[in-house]
């Protein structure tokens, strides 16, 4: 993994993955079985790691190579943060960084968005029909399918919740004083849920049962996400998912390209970060002391694109 080694499975399964080009893991992804998984970091009231662990980016990723419905993703995500713990920067940078959350689905309709902060703090909610978005926050309430067995004393012990009444998981979990950003994070949260509200509403009966929209890209105060993928997931009649994605930061103003697992896939080196072997700073001890160029060569092709648009220097075609 990106920081640490584990123990290999005997059978991976074939993934499309969404990652920053210094890490093991992903944002985002999907599998050959339909089954898509999105990241997003969160602070709360637990403490960060100190050492280094799986990043909830790896999870992503794990998830995917050893699940082949959502449910089946989940446990070996679960497993695999109650051995080995989560922790380590999730930029590059030396500097410890939040917990995740994360959301899963597959193409029979089960959703289940989890949240996950070190050993024991996890909820799990399934949805099985609706939409729901993801934004830095946590989203689960009241309504949990399943948590782990620590969870509310764990929450008891350090004096968030009396042990009485409903338990609601954002809200024993949450920051008491919110950072600033968090109200972004909030806004961000209620305009993706419109959004996807919207959507459905305009595809009518022809939408995908479900659609997997695994985390947009944000276009906020000139800061702009990595990429954006959506995923058409089918079970009657049962067909390979359809992955469209748009692999450079501002996909509102680029091409989302189409995607279907196949027997043979050829790599495409345009769109492929360049390595830098032992001599990476993410894997020399101390991490992170200088920083390199990791775009690759269609990442730098939209940058000068945009840098025309921005300046008016494209000339219409006749």
């Amino acid at each position: 993994c990106t920081y640490i080694e584990i123990e290999q499975a005997a059978r991976t399964h074939a993934v499309i993955l969404s990652r920053p080009a210094w890490l093991w893991g992903a944002e985002m992804g999907a599998n050959e079985h339909g089954v898509c998984i999105g990241n997003e970091g969160v602070w709360t009231k637990e403490p960060l790691g100190e050492g280094e662990a799986l990043l909830g980016m790896d999870l992503v990723r794990l998830g995917l190579e050893r699940g082949r419905s959502a449910h089946e993703a989940l446990q070996a995500r679960t497993a695999l943060l109650e051995r080995y713990g989560q922790g380590g920067s999730c930029k590059e940078e030396p500097t410890p960084r939040p917990a995740a959350s994360g959301g899963l689905c597959d193409e029979f309709g089960r959703s289940q968005p989890s949240s996950h902060h070190g050993r024991l703090v996890q909820s799990q909610q399934r949805v099985a029909e609706g939409t729901r978005n993801l934004s830095n926050q946590l989203s689960i309430g009241t309504e949990i399918t399943a948590e782990h067995v620590g969870l509310r004393p764990h929450a008891q012990s350090q004096g968030w919740w009396d042990g009485d009444g409903e338990f609601d998981f954002a809200k024993v979990f949450s920051l008491a004083h919110q950072p600033r950003w968090q109200g972004a994070a909030a806004a961000a949260c209620r305009r993706g849920e419109d959004g996807v509200g919207r959507f459905r509403r305009s595809m009518g009966s022809e939408v995908p049962q479900p659609a997997a929209r695994i985390p947009p890209c944000m276009e906020v105060a000139g800061r702009s996400g990595i990429e954006s993928q959506m995923g058409k997931l089918t079970a009657s009649p049962p067909s390979p998912p359809l992955i469209v994605s748009a692999p450079v930061p501002l996909p509102g103003r680029s091409v989302f390209k189409p995607f279907v697992f196949v027997a043979s896939v050829t790599p495409v080196p345009q769109a492929m970060s360049p390595g830098f072997g032992d001599e990476d700073p993410v894997r020399k001890v101390p991490r992170f002391q200088r920083r390199v160029d990791r775009r690759h060569q269609l990442y730098r092709a939209h940058q000068a694109a945009l840098q025309l648009l921005e300046t008016d220097q494209v000339t219409e075609c006749p």
